[in-house]
């Protein structure tokens, strides 16, 4: 790109560099590499086990560290060994499914280039390309990938493929002088150069630099700290009222200690971050059936609220190769006439871009019998096109193709057709496609000018119904792209996207730094359909901006220039065949071309953020009945209405079931899906408040009805909160009446029925509890069913309201940005 392409003085590189065109010696390379390091980025590998300890560290955990401290200090052993248990149990699941992922991801990883030829001692030598120090001279051929950054010295031209650093779906012709880049690779020509920089201090370095910076915390890691707090806020509280009154009351200090301590960790979700770990690892194993492999887990709760996709075009919306447009015929008999006559001038085994897409053009291959193509000169930057001598039986000719002008002045076409010519490139500039001049002639000196072929990204196959059902999903897909506007346009429009593309440079200039952007360029960045010529630190910025307006945004690329963009965004994907430093900063990794596995990805991402939801609204619902009930029944009737085996028993029975809730059917949301905190403390309060009234009820039937002794009582309240809780699991599941719902999933379902089952079995029997009658047993499952129907009722209530004030809200945000009533509040002031 022309930011990059200015020509270096090589003199004075070498000045600088302290070498000229023999090259280092051996001893001095060793120097270099001690000083500068070796050539490749320094990769931080976290330890596993301060990996394993970070799952130790946050306020659950503590939570349950110190209830675990506690019980050794009262010497409980028992307890000890269950919450730990819980503790450790809650840590392997984490640890033990990232490391799946980062094992994944390294399975993708290889490297770039692995082997240079290096001018040391004064010969050529093949060398580890790690081992490379600026002031090196080394020799670049066809197929070889760039080892360092390097300025270009002795040899014709060098054509080079950068798009996976600049973001150019077209390779660059270089000559001497210009700077080529580590990571690019050389499709034509051969060079020797200078290396310039070497490892971090390349171009592809100071782009994982910016990675290094780039980063924002998931909404998951926020949402769930934010519940843990909550929790523990509201189990604190009411310990701390229920010791102090207790004590007052002239309570045993060792026994009220043990009993507080076993409700606390009864109460906090020990096992929240355990559930939701295995519900995103298995939404994870799905995905990755899908071919999009997971390489942080909180991705997939950011897949489901995303509404901005930043989408690069070359090889993601595009096929990444050329394809013919609609030829303009001059002297040839017919455009099958015209592109034949530029597939001579063409030869495949060169593996040139042009020539290729050309020869794609010829359908019928047997056409090419009886024509002999005796001598091709390939594409060089100074002829700037393509000659080849052809033989048939009874004649003899050559064909050229290449630049329009150039081949336009070759045949010395002048007057109306010079101008119907012209007016065709530009037209053809203006949608972004280029254009190819072909003539032909019989002696070599005069040429007859048949035509101009138009080549052109083709869009893939998927990605218009692909763009289409990221807007039924509520996505917005805005393209990012290092070409040219006018390209941008014609792709988006084939598409059916907006065309409101903006030059990234012009909107915001080229430091972009987000800091320093105004509201007014944020806006337009916000409104825009597209973005084109586009830098990586470009990319960044568009990002950062959005995600400072409120939005979720995922980004997709391939190239290294993608890498710090990749990773601030909310949900990074690389796409097939991304670049290494790509894959490293993604949060999810394509193994297939196209965007349509990105959809895939936003409905099972969906699906599990609501058995996320579901599951965070039970537990919550769940703490608050059995920690106000506990609490509040001890302050009003002066007796443990569970006792401490009791409540073991209900944190097994509650937490380790409900696992099966990843397994769970759900509703598919149409729109993107957040944490709203409010809505969910909201609901899940009023379903606690509820479920607290319900077991008071039960209190009330025990005690006043059936004339319960108070073991038999605690039995009593014991199987309600069983019950009552895993029913309330079936209402929370949903915002829609549970009826109404997709059915649960089996192993669901029968984790439900089979705990509920060994509980009534337990209260029947008498097993560690006092027995109680199976006709009671009965009546507690017939009362729970009846309020499970009643909380319902609530929870349809609660959502209603709330849907109907967002609703409020919008419209009124909606009436306050039309510009009449901007005019009226402006007279007003």
């Amino acid at each position: 790109m022309g930011k990059h392409e200015e020509k270096k003085d090589i003199d004075q590189i070498y000045k600088d560099l302290n070498c000229n065109d023999e090259g280092l010696d051996s001893t001095e390379a060793q120097l270099r590499l001690n000083k500068y390091g070796q050539n490749a980025l320094k990769s931080e590998n976290v330890s596993p086990l301060k990996q394993l300890f970070s799952y130790f560290w946050g306020p659950i955990p503590w939570m349950i560290e110190s209830a675990a401290l506690l019980s050794l200090i009262v010497q409980d052993w028992v307890d000890f060994s269950i919450i730990m248990v819980l503790l450790i149990f809650n840590a392997a699941i984490g640890f033990w499914e990232e490391a799946k992922a980062a094992n994944a991801l390294d399975a993708l990883k290889n490297q770039m280039a692995l082997k240079a030829r290096v001018l040391r001692d004064s010969s050529w030598n093949e060398i580890d390309a790690q081992n490379l120090v600026p002031g090196d001279i080394v020799r670049i051929r066809l197929g070889d990938v760039i080892p360092a950054d390097v300025v270009l010295i002795k040899g014709e031209y060098l054509s080079v493929d950068q798009s996976a650093l600049t973001g150019e779906s077209l390779p660059v012709n270089k000559k001497s002088g210009n700077e080529a880049f580590s990571g690019s690779v050389a499709k034509q020509g051969e060079m020797e150069a200078v290396v310039t920089a070497t490892g971090a201090e390349t171009f592809f370095g100071r782009t994982a630099k910016l990675v290094e910076n780039a980063g924002t915390a998931s909404h998951f890691q926020k949402a769930v700290m934010k519940v843990g707090d909550f929790l523990i806020f509201v189990a604190i509280g009411l310990a701390m009222i229920l010791v102090v009154t207790e004590l007052l009351r002239g309570e045993p200090l060792i026994k009220l200690i043990q009993f507080v301590l076993i409700l606390v960790v009864a109460s906090i979700p020990v096992a929240m971050p355990a559930v939701l770990s295995v519900t995103m690892a298995l939404g994870a194993l799905s995905l990755s059936k899908k071919k999009a492999i997971v390489s942080k887990l909180q991705a997939i709760e950011e897949m489901a609220g995303i509404d901005i996709l930043c989408s690069d075009k070359t090889g993601t919306l595009t096929k990444n190769e050329l394809d013919l447009g609609e030829p303009i015929v001059f002297s040839a008999p017919d455009k099958e006439n015209l592109i034949f006559m530029a597939a001579l001038a063409s030869k495949e085994e060169n593996g040139d871009a042009i020539d290729l897409a050309v020869l794609k053009g010829i359908t019928d291959k047997s056409i090419f019998n009886g024509y002999k193509q005796t001598s091709f000169s390939p594409f060089d930057p100074i002829r700037k096109r393509t000659e080849g001598s052809v033989s048939t039986d009874d004649a003899q000719f050559k064909v050229t193709k290449g630049a329009p002008q150039v081949i336009l002045d070759l045949a010395n076409v002048t007057g109306p057709d010079r101008e119907k010519a012209d007016t065709a490139i530009n037209e053809f500039a203006g949608k972004g496609f280029r254009s190819l001049g072909v003539a032909k002639s019989i002696d070599g000196s005069k040429w007859e000018f048949l035509g101009i072929l138009s080549l052109f990204d083709p869009p893939r196959d998927d990605s218009k119904e692909t763009i289409a059902q990221a807007g039924k999903h509520g996505i917005k897909v805005k393209m990012v792209t290092g070409d040219d506007t006018a390209i941008g346009r014609e792709t988006a429009a084939q598409l059916g996207m907006g065309v409101n593309m903006h030059p990234v440079s012009e909107l915001i200039g080229e430091n972009a730094d987000p800091s320093h952007l105004t509201s007014t360029q944020s806006e337009i960045i916000e409104k825009a359909d597209g973005f084109a010529r586009v830098f990586p630190e470009h990319k960044y910025a568009i990002v950062k901006a959005l995600q400072e307006r409120g939005h979720i945004v995922a980004m997709t690329g391939d190239g290294v220039n993608d890498a710090p963009a990749l990773k601030q965004a909310d949900a990074g994907i690389a796409v097939s065949g991304a670049t290494d430093a790509a894959r490293a900063a993604a949060d999810l990794i394509l193994t297939e071309p196209g965007l349509s596995v990105i959809i895939k990805a936003v409905e099972e991402a969906r699906r599990i953020f609501e058995r996320m939801m579901s599951y965070t609204i039970y537990r919550i619902a769940m703490t608050i009945d059995i920690m106000a009930f506990v609490v509040l029944a001890m302050l009003v009737f002066d007796f443990y209405p569970l006792t401490a085996v009791m409540i073991i028993m209900l944190a097994l029975l509650d937490d380790i079931p409900i696992m099966t809730i990843a397994y769970d059917n759900t509703w598919l949301d149409p729109q993107p899906v957040r944490w709203e905190m409010g809505r969910v403390l909201g609901i899940s309060s009023l379903l606690g408040f509820l479920a607290v009234i319900e077991t008071f009820g039960m209190l009330w039937l025990g005690r006043d009805i059936f004339h319960y002794p108070v073991a038999q009582l605690q039995t009593m309240l014991f199987l309600q909160l069983v019950a009552g809780g895993h029913l309330m699991l079936f209402v929370t599941r949903t915002k829609k009446a549970f009826w109404k719902s997709p059915y649960p999933a089996p192993k669901l379902f029968w984790a439900i029925t089979g705990t509920q089952l060994f509980a009534a079995v337990i209260c029947g029997m008498g097993w560690l509890v006092p027995a109680i009658p199976w006709m009671h047993i009965l009546w507690v499952w017939i009362y729970n069913l009846v309020w499970m129907v009643v909380q319902d009722i609530f929870k349809l209530s609660a959502y209603r309201i709330m849907d109907n004030k967002a609703e409020h809200n919008q419209g009124f945000i909606k009436i306050a940005n039309e510009p009449i009533f901007n005019k009226f509040t402006h007279h007003k002031k």
